[in-house]
């Protein structure tokens, strides 16, 4: 059993992907599915989408499988689901984000989207709470993200690893997406390391560069996903206006209810959009 203290990622001589692979042989006789078609990682506000997507055929606590460390995040559940689809595909519902910014390191962060590509996802659906920089989005509005700004300094390559990230976030899958929802704006999302919200002049910078959405997760999985060979749909739920965009200061407690009174709504659209992909 891994544990946050005697994790397999820690050891630098370690090889991820073998780690990836015995993870999703772990899961495969947890769960007993041999084969997971798609792949969930759900963030603030959107854990309520499991419950829509079709019949849960296994939840197992995510330390019980290699690699995998608890949540340090208060609203992250900590388990892996096995769904079956009404189509019979098999979804994995990852609730257990490691973030950058718990100082675990990149191979911790990206070890779910690895393992969900050893257990044969095609398809990583990423999502999170996040701040928007565009003052027309409300708290509680979905974006889809168009592409990403990683400003954590970090990679999930190791060595002389090139990959191309062109359209890194499926421009197929976001048209499918707004096959569901024809009102779904769409952004690039800025990761920054954390754990501290941005500054105003970061937020500026951000906008300066490029950027509509800020936030603490999913630029570093996403590469890591298309490493892996998988397509990519990323979702931003916007629980608030970036810093200086509000008059208001920042509030984690406010975040989180933010996400927990979007939550009937974007959790009804992800499901329908997942049994289109």
């Amino acid at each position: 059993m891994a544990t946050t203290q005697q994790n397999p990622l820690d050891d630098p001589a370690a090889d991820p992907f073998q780690i990836a692979a015995h993870a999703a042989e772990q899961l495969a006789a947890a769960t007993g599915v041999a084969v997971h078609d798609i792949a969930l990682t759900l963030g603030s506000g959107w854990a309520k989408a499991a419950d829509l997507l079709g019949e849960t055929v296994a939840t197992i606590p995510a330390t019980e499988i290699a690699g995998f460390s608890a949540p340090a995040l208060t609203g992250h559940v900590g388990n892996l689901r096995s769904i079956r689809l009404a189509d019979g595909r098999h979804a994995l519902v990852i609730g257990a984000r490691t973030h950058f910014y718990e100082g675990h390191g990149v191979r911790r962060v990206v070890h779910s989207v690895r393992t969900a590509a050893a257990a044969g996802a095609k398809t990583m659906v990423l999502t999170n709470g996040a701040g928007g920089i565009k003052d027309h989005w409300t708290p509680g509005t979905p974006v889809l993200i168009s592409d990403h700004l990683n400003l954590t300094a970090a990679s999930p390559l190791e060595g002389a690893t090139f990959i191309d990230l062109t359209d890194l976030y499926s421009a197929r899958l976001r048209a499918v997406a707004r096959e569901v929802d024809p009102t779904l704006d769409d952004g690039v999302y800025v990761q920054f390391r954390g754990p501290h919200y941005e500054t105003p002049a970061e937020v500026q910078y951000a906008k300066t560069i490029g950027g509509h959405i800020v936030g603490m997760s999913t630029a570093l999985e996403a590469i890591a996903a298309r490493q892996a060979g998988m397509e990519v749909l990323g979702f931003s739920l916007i629980t608030n206006l970036a810093a200086g965009i509000s008059p208001d200061p920042l509030s984690h407690a406010e975040v989180l209810q933010a996400g927990k009174d979007a939550e009937p709504v974007i959790s009804d659209l992800l499901a329908r959009v997942v049994a289109k992909l």
